[in-house]
């Protein structure tokens, strides 16, 4: 019987999974809202939808205004996030030991995002992950994004790993269906942001987990199947 081990190179999102990116957002649209009289927006109103995107942020905050009129906010919010990006924002509880697991095992892993991709960039010093993430895709770094699968697979190239020897962690169901469609195993990260009415278990990804401390452990990732034969 072979022994159990991490998988070669794993692919993370990272708005929901690895970072509990949301009271900074709350702090983001509260700045907008201030600017325009308008009370604040809660943490519990925001933070089911952060990983949605900017557009879905400012559906919360700004409820009342049209598509248009808030889509004309983005640069704005953008704007505000990159002047506190990182204030209020921390890991979720199990993520530190987790990456400290996976660089122990000799894993490569890296962040495929949807969020542009400057202010991915800006996040990783303040984790101390600019010398540890061996490759980072953000929502703006190739001509698709999540849940189109080049974005998994330019990074799983960019590793030099096989997708089906990649697995990626992602808390929305767009996350699982780029996985499926690159033909790489997944994990839903359970403990990230979803609606009221996500149904996690539809989105038939090969691992669901409730926290990150479970993939401190070799045995609750996916089983790969056998590496594709070198030429």
């Amino acid at each position: 019987m072979s022994a159990v081990r991490f998988p070669p190179a794993v692919l993370f999102d990272l708005d929901g999974t690895l970072l509990d990116s949301a009271p900074d957002f709350v702090a983001t649209a509260g700045d907008m809202l201030a600017a325009r009289s308008r009370p604040p927006v809660s943490l519990e109103v925001l933070r089911p939808v952060v990983s949605k995107g900017s557009r879905a942020m400012l559906g919360a905050a700004f409820p009342d205004l049209p598509g248009d009129q808030r889509d004309a906010l983005v640069p704005e919010f953008l704007q505000r996030y990159e002047a506190l990006i990182g204030r209020h924002a921390t890991l979720f509880d199990g993520v530190a030991g987790m990456l400290a697991a996976l660089d122990a095992a000799g894993v490569r892993w890296g962040i495929v995002t949807n969020k542009p991709e400057y202010l991915a960039r800006l996040i990783l010093p303040q984790h101390g992950w600019q010398a540890r993430c061996a490759v980072l895709v953000g929502g703006d770094s190739l001509p698709e994004r999540k849940p189109h699968p080049l974005p998994l697979l330019h990074a799983a190239q960019a590793i030099g790993v096989a997708p089906s020897q990649c697995v990626y962690v992602g808390d929305d169901e767009r996350d699982i269906i780029a996985a499926r469609a690159a033909g790489m195993p997944s994990v839903a990260a359970l403990w990230g942001y979803r609606l009221a009415d996500d149904d996690p278990a539809s989105w038939n990804a090969d691992v669901a987990l409730d926290d990150a401390h479970s993939l401190q452990q070799a045995s609750q990732w996916p089983t790969l199947p056998a590496p594709p034969a070198k030429n």
